[in-house]
């Protein structure tokens, strides 16, 4: 009998002391390892997790957490050969599991650069500008997003076992969240195999990550406000974990990224012989047959105008030809087994409802040849068309086969399109191929309701697209409806899911001291060394240079204008400059007043300061005109420090003033500051 897979909680690994039941390799049918159907101590899991995992975390800054992702990825990547031969065990191919392990890995990457690149380098995070909400600007309010002191629960499904995993670790970690992993357990053995590993590279704080390989019985019952779900899998399940006492009462956030009948709608233009055509069927055979068709992304509705329905059939039902289904280590395979016998199964049982009301076109689950394997052992199936001549019929709209397996759907017309598209009643992707723009605009605004993703496909973008099925770290991951009505990755947005956004009111130097960010309104320290003469652990938030006055000449507004070429009639024709009811004159550009502004607050000598490489909110509030006399206000409003780096970035809050104290530009000055010298940069 196989080992007893183990769990990975409470900071060490445990086996249950039952047989448990068999998992078996999807290809021979041979048992690899047991599942256990006892639960844990799920209270002392959940206690664990709260009171080790997220203190350890939440000490470290967004930054400190990015940086540990990112050892943690190239760590993995690495060795990433080591877990082939298990992938190959769950019926995926090489491609597949190219998929599943390297773009779990690679989804951890882009995570950790995120996090150092968009999130600063502190444990709070301010969402948007402050809110005036006082005349006397003594009170204002500020959105910001903190760690819950709270675990993440992650429920995932079958057939991305890594990925899975790691998509939703590497969000959740960054918002200093300990993960708790309960995989299905038909190909657990994965990832109990990749948790091992990091584990064992000690790169995660205690307590940040632990793994359930046993019975989920009692775990949510521990939850409470604080904590999170993520579930994948079925729509029916996601049904049953929404409607949980402590979901429900103790509103803990749950997130669900459920099946959905995903549809690919092929244009009225993409004819036969057009380069989307070919890339619409291309498409269409990929999604049928990557994974065995166990993707929540696939195709499984394939709506083509009813004119090019024999075309598309004939097509696909050619390439379909070409799939060689077997074992993934045998060469030549294009298509692996399924996850399992009973998964096989339940296909079979939703392929007979399709039948109802669809005629198989391609593939015959009776019939077909497997390679390098046993039929009779393997959870193999071909790839299977179908074709539904009513469009109308329930089951195509309805049913889920999830594997190889797609109808395709005549329409007329682009709006019966977006109708039969509907009829999914919420999927995570959507695709239209097309090269007409009018068509494409109509088609995706109709359709976007609907859907979490859409794909728009034709030959200009083909050879970096990403494909119909792939999510992307940076792109919302999630539909509405059936699809769960939840959203995962989405860049930053994934992290701030794990996080509480409150509403902070203050007086502005309060909220510069909560924040970490200088409010307007606050104090500012203009006394002493010029900023630009300090190093970056030198400089403090409120740190502040006035420059100025410096009085405005039409002779200046003249040759900036012909020095830069920029002799827009404001600038230069006094008597159309009159006319223009915003002006009553010749006014400098706003660009001058930029530049004189920086001429006003630089410190010119070589020194901390290394470059400016940026502006942001730039704003012309009021029209500057000769002889008006400027003031600028330059203040440290922001200090980020790079971990991997010797310099840091500043932000500075710019006000430039005229004699009358009113603004007329407000912006963000962004410069990278050197850090102190070490003893050893002073030594060479």
């Amino acid at each position: 009998m196989a080992s007893l897979l183990q769990s990975f909680v409470n900071g060490q690994w445990t086996a249950a002391d039952d047989d448990g039941v068999p998992l078996v390799n999807a290809v021979t049918g041979v048992e690899i390892a047991r599942y256990s159907t006892q639960p844990l101590d799920f209270s002392a899991v959940v206690d664990y997790g709260r009171r080790v995992g997220g203190p350890a975390l939440r000490e470290l800054t967004f930054h400190q957490r990015a940086a540990a992702l990112k050892q943690l990825g190239k760590l993995l990547m690495g060795g990433k050969d080591q877990f082939y031969p298990l992938s190959f065990a769950t019926g995926a191919t090489a491609r597949d599991s190219a998929i599943d392990v390297d773009g779990g890995i690679g989804t951890l990457l882009s995570y950790a650069s995120k996090g150092a690149r968009e999130l600063p380098n502190d444990t709070v995070y301010l969402d948007g500008p402050t809110e005036s909400i006082g005349r006397a600007g003594t009170f204002v309010g500020q959105h910001i997003y903190t760690s819950r002191p709270g675990v993440a629960v992650q429920i995932n499904a079958f057939n991305f076992p890594v990925w899975g995993m790691l998509e939703k670790l590497a969000p959740a970690f960054l918002a200093g969240v300990p993960t708790i992993v309960k995989p299905a357990h038909q190909t657990a053995y994965l990832t109990e195999q990749v948790v091992r590993c990091i584990i064992g590279s000690g790169l995660l704080p205690e307590g940040a990550l632990q793994l359930v390989c046993a019975s989920p019985r009692g775990l949510l019952d521990e939850l409470g406000e604080l904590d999170l779900v993520a579930f994948t899998g079925s729509a029916s399940t996601a049904a049953q974990l929404r409607t949980h006492p402590r979901v429900v009462e103790s509103g803990v956030r749950f997130n669900a990224e459920a099946d959905s009948l995903n549809c690919s709608i092929l244009g009225p233009d993409a004819t036969p012989g057009s380069p989307e055509f070919e890339l619409y069927i291309k498409q269409l055979v990929a999604e049928m047959t990557t994974k065995a068709g166990q993707k929540c992304t696939a195709i499984r509705r394939a709506l083509v105008p009813h004119h090019l329905v024999d075309a598309v059939v004939e097509a696909a039902a050619a390439r379909l030809a070409k799939v060689v289904v077997g074992n993934p280590e045998t060469d030549g395979v294009t298509m692996g087994a399924l996850a399992s016998i009973a998964q096989r199964e339940e296909v079979l049982r939703s392929l007979k409802h399709l039948t109802n009301a669809a005629t198989v076109v391609s593939g015959d689950p009776e019939n077909f040849t497997v390679q390098g394997a046993d039929a009779a052992r393997g959870a193999f199936l071909p790839p299977v068309l179908l074709r539904a001549d009513d469009n109308t019929a329930a089951a195509p709209h309805d049913v889920e086969a999830f594997g190889p397996v797609s109808t395709v759907i005549g329409y007329d017309g682009v709006e019966e399109a977006v109708s039969l598209a509907a009829r999914g009643r919420g999927s995570l992707v959507g695709s239209v191929v097309t090269h007409d723009p009018d068509v494409a605009r109509r088609i995706v605004l109709g359709i976007a309701p609907f859907h979490g993703r859409i794909l728009v496909l034709d030959r200009d973008d083909a050879k970096e697209s990403t494909g119909h099925g792939s999510p992307l770290p940076t792109l919302v991951h999630g539909g509405p409806g059936r699809a769960g009505g939840g959203e995962e990755l989405g860049g930053i947005r994934g992290v701030l899911h794990h996080m509480q956004r409150s509403a902070v009111q203050a007086s502005p130097d309060m909220m510069t001291a909560i924040t970490g960010r200088w409010t307007a309104g606050s104090a500012r320290d203009t006394g002493g060394v010029h900023p630009f003469r300090k190093h970056l652990e030198e400089l403090r938030i409120g740190d502040t240079v006035v420059g100025g006055p410096r009085v405005v000449t039409l002779e200046e507004i003249g040759h900036f204008a012909e020095f830069t070429g920029d002799t827009f009639y404001a600038h230069t024709d006094p008597a159309a400059a009159a006319k223009n009811p915003l002006f009553g004159g010749i006014v400098a550009h706003g660009y001058l007043v930029v530049s004189l502004a920086a001429g006003l607050f630089v410190e010119p000598n070589p020194g901390p300061v290394l470059a400016n490489f940026g502006v942001d909110g730039l704003r012309f509030l009021t029209p500057v005109k000769a002889g008006d006399a400027l003031t600028v206000t330059l203040t440290a409003k922001q200090l980020t420090p790079r971990l991997s780096t010797e310099y840091g970035e500043v932000r500075w809050d710019a006000v430039v003033t005229n004699q009358d104290d009113s603004p007329v530009a407000t912006y963000d000055v962004l410069t990278l500051v050197a850090k102190l010298p070490t003893e050893n940069d002073r030594e060479n």
